[in-house]
């Protein structure tokens, strides 16, 4: 790995074509043995140097807007095109219904709205519930919080006409085994049973921490299968973090460290920009060859270079002292990453390199000074 990141530019993501497609396999194996069609959700990894790949072993991908719904469009040659969005523009609805073979609504006024232009389009529609259980204790990654903006509760059907309506869809889980997908479903089939019947696609949305080590696979295939079996349903999955977990990495320099009753390492890449997740989430991504605080013999808070006082990524031990120049490894740097990154304080954005099955280096992608001007004006 080191001598990989000695040949990339700093700072980097890469991503490893065998890892990739480690999970691929995996997933394409729960599809085979359920039936079901897995998606793989842009939100969390929108690389799409490596779409045609995950195209070879997915059933589609899905959208949360225009612009991934055109990429899929663009670089997926056989897969479907599914969107959800809480709420559809006007100004873009056409060109929506136009590349996209499945269209979620969130609310009855979205699909009274818009109902006529998507059937004539063919598309397949779809209304996302809100089971109302919920799994986590973050009401910001919680799509059944109280108050949530996201699904429909059973109570607002009632009444409602569904012919039109083909399937329907909810996303309540953020990195979780299926013990979480057992208990909403239990809730999905207490509160919507009858829809059930009358739909033709399920779609379980993300959330789905399918291929850590340690998940409950064959929990997973059977959830599926008994849905399948009760319902006579086609059920559909778009997991984002499982397509690409823990296959890319960000390399780093260090550029400067400082004291201030702890050593602090200054390097060039940011929490805030280039990993928000760190701050968001929040959390301490792996580094390699590191330890927990005071593990190891020499401790460093590690921090990015913007301005914000917060821009920490977090407190590592090492064997030996970080020196000026030293390159540093982070995991789990190909989700939420690449597709959320920015350029605050007109930090740089990191290169993209794909490392390939053969570990030659493909630097897919540079960034430079007119990538933060052209955002602005």
């Amino acid at each position: 790995m080191a001598q990989i990141a000695a040949k990339l530019p700093s700072p980097c993501y890469f991503v490893f074509e065998e890892l990739l497609e480690k999970n691929l396999r995996l997933l394409a194996k729960l599809q085979q043995d359920t039936g079901c069609k897995v998606l793989l959700a842009q939100k969390a990894f929108s690389m799409f140097y490596f779409y045609p790949l995950i195209d070879s072993y997915l059933s589609g991908m899905t959208a949360s807007g225009l612009y991934e719904a055109r990429l899929a469009h663009e670089y997926m040659k056989k897969g479907e095109n599914h969107i959800f969005s809480p709420a559809y523009q006007e100004k873009d609805f056409d060109q929506i219904a136009a590349i996209c073979q499945h269209v979620v609504f969130n609310s009855f006024n979205q699909w009274h709205k818009f109902k006529e232009r998507a059937l004539a389009a063919k598309c397949q529609c779809g209304l996302r519930i809100n089971p109302e259980c919920s799994t986590q204790e973050h009401s910001i990654y919680d799509p059944c919080a109280v108050g949530s903006r996201l699904g429909i509760r059973a109570k607002d059907f009632i009444g409602q006409d569904l012919c039109g309506i083909s399937g329907l869809h909810f996303h309540t889980l953020c990195e979780q085994d299926a013990d979480a997908l057992s208990a909403t479903l239990k809730a999905v089939e207490e509160k919507f049973a009858p829809y059930l019947r009358q739909i033709k696609w399920l779609n379980l949305g993300g959330g789905h921490h399918i291929t850590r080590q340690g998940y409950d696979f064959a929990k997973l295939e059977n959830l599926i299968i008994g849905l399948k079996d009760r319902y006579n349903i086609e059920v559909y999955i778009e997991p984002g973090e499982a397509v690409a977990l823990n296959t890319g990495f960000l390399v780093a320099i260090v550029i400067d460290i400082v004291e201030n009753g702890r050593k602090i390492a200054i390097l060039d890449a940011s929490a805030a920009c280039h990993m928000p997740d760190v701050i968001e989430m929040p959390y301490r991504p792996p580094l390699l060859g590191s330890g927990e605080p005071d593990e190891k013999k020499y401790t460093y808070i590690l921090g990015g270079p913007t301005c914000l006082a917060g821009d920490v990524i977090g407190t590592y031990s090492f064997d030996q002292p970080l020196k000026v120049g030293d390159k540093l490894i982070f995991g789990d740097m190909a989700i939420y990453s690449m597709v959320k990154n920015n350029t605050f304080n007109g930090m740089p954005l990191p290169a993209i390199a794909a490392i390939k099955n053969d570990e030659t280096i493909e630097i897919v992608k540079k960034f430079g000074y007119e990538d933060f001007k052209m955002r602005l004006s």
